[in-house]
């Protein structure tokens, strides 16, 4: 599986298990703790996590300036999460892979080379999971943002798509929002659980 690279990225077209592998020999980072793609700052982002062979994968909607070693509130929440409901490691993704502190900073349309490169990230994790003999845990954690953009439905289909393929099943954790929106990761008990999500239902009234 290649990655089609974007037109502002430096790093070479590599397929994703060579960028796992070769994760965190440039970044200063360990290697055999985090994953991390691409290893180095830039205004996208696909992967930040650990390393584990039962991950809990959370969806958030864009990339934070969150790094390893260097996690904000938002990840240190999700990471407490997944230890709390018995998961080995956490892998952060989201649904648009633009880094971008301020939702309302992401592209106006959609950057489709971005988001192939970043269903490619997903469905890399996902088989891995599920090579692992896993069902991978797909926790949605976007919350109300997912409304900024009129694009971000539509990345959201294929990514429910490819957790079918794979074998995917979907959690949330806490309260839903009025209009139906998983909780976001920031202010949930440490001790919060997870319970399934219908996601197909979900997409239906989005």
């Amino acid at each position: 599986m290649h990655i089609p690279v974007c037109e502002s990225c430096n790093i070479d077209i590599l397929r994703f298990d060579e960028a796992m592998e070769l994760s965190g020999k440039s970044g200063g980072y360990d290697a055999d703790k985090w994953l991390y793609v691409p290893d180095f700052y830039t205004e996208y982002r696909y992967i930040l996590g650990t390393r584990g062979k039962n991950p809990l994968i959370c969806i958030g909607i864009n990339p934070s300036t969150a790094e390893p070693d260097n996690l904000d509130n938002t990840l240190k929440s999700v990471e407490r999460i997944a230890a709390g409901n018995g998961f080995d490691s956490f892998i952060m993704f989201n649904v648009y892979a633009q880094r971008a502190t301020r939702p309302d900073d992401m592209d106006s349309e959609l950057n489709e080379k971005l988001h192939r490169e970043n269903m490619n990230a997903f469905e890399y994790i996902l088989k891995t999971v599920s090579d692992g003999g896993v069902s991978p845990a797909i926790w949605a954690a976007w919350g109300t943002i997912v409304e900024k953009r009129k694009y971000l439905p539509y990345c959201l289909r294929e990514m429910a798509d490819l957790g079918i393929k794979y074998g995917g099943h979907w959690l949330r954790a806490g309260k839903c929002s009025k209009k139906g929106h998983p909780h976001h990761p920031l202010y949930l008990r440490k001790d919060e659980k997870t319970v399934p999500f219908d996601i197909e239902e979900y997409l239906t009234s989005l």
